[in-house]
């Protein structure tokens, strides 16, 4: 397939030409913010993990609209935010299907428990991981599959970090994974369930042919970050082993076919 991407590609927009920039300022914009998070600690802390997830998430939301339309972005948010809200209000109130969790006051305003933040951190990483996935598996099934793996690995950072910084707590922990300490090994079976669900929903929206460096550099620097972070920085061997593992299982194979077809 030849795609064209030059001037006057899209003769339909009459945006100015700062705007695809934005997406760019936004993701860099985020990284920042999770490079010097962890040269802080307290208050700023809570700050800067506000501000990465809502620069984030502006950069996969926008760059969806300009590289896959309105209506698509829509309804892209729509089933992400919509289904991560219901899930983890199902989960706060009945500990199923990521056992029994809380969150606290730290990230912000809630609503029936949930933070309203945390639909919008699902939202920011839904997008590459979708996008990256869909360069490796053409049918549903697999995609789900894979995309369901590669989201739910994002967890297996996630979770301890911010459980350490106190912005949610677990109860009774249970069987948990050797390496990942007071996690229960039920949370990331339920975010798999969860993300399998997701990304298959995800999936039935239009594949389009685009740029998707944004989205790409986003979930090449979550995976490369969190293995250095908890690594080097957080003391946690077993986490970075887990997540380098299982998290690179799909990213380096994405790695590969990106960069031997990079026009598909």
């Amino acid at each position: 397939m030849r795609v064209y991407t030059g001037g006057h590609a899209d003769r339909g927009s009459n945006l100015p030409p700062w705007v695809p920039k934005v997406p760019w300022v936004l993701l860099s914009l985020g990284i920042l913010a999770q490079i010097v998070w962890v040269l802080v600690d307290g208050t700023l802390r809570q700050i800067l993990t506000i501000v990465s997830v809502l620069a984030f998430f502006g950069a996969s939301a926008i760059h969806a609209r300009l590289t896959r339309r309105t209506k698509w972005t829509l309804q892209y948010l729509g089933i992400t935010i919509g289904v991560s809200f219901v899930v983890e209000v199902l989960g706060v109130g009945t500990q199923f299907p990521f056992g029994e969790y809380s969150y606290t006051d730290a990230l912000g305003p809630q609503l029936f428990g949930v933070p309203l933040l945390i639909p919008l951190a699902w939202a920011s990483m839904a997008y590459p991981c979708l996008l990256a996935v869909q360069r490796l598996a053409v049918d549903p099934l697999t995609t789900a599959l894979l995309g369901g793996v590669l989201f739910a690995s994002w967890d297996l950072f996630l979770d301890p970090q911010m459980v350490s910084q106190g912005y949610w707590t677990w109860g009774n922990a249970g069987w948990t994974i050797p390496g990942i300490d007071g996690i229960p090994l039920q949370n990331f079976l339920g975010w798999l369930l969860t993300a399998f669900v997701l990304i298959a929903l995800l999936d039935r929206l239009p594949r389009r042919v685009a740029k998707d460096s944004v989205p790409a550099v986003m979930l090449s620097w979550v995976y490369v970050s969190n293995v250095m972070a908890a690594l080097v920085f957080f003391g946690r061997p077993g986490v970075a082993l887990w997540g380098a593992v299982i998290m690179g299982a799909i990213v380096i194979p994405w790695w590969w076919r990106s960069w031997s077809r990079p026009q598909w």
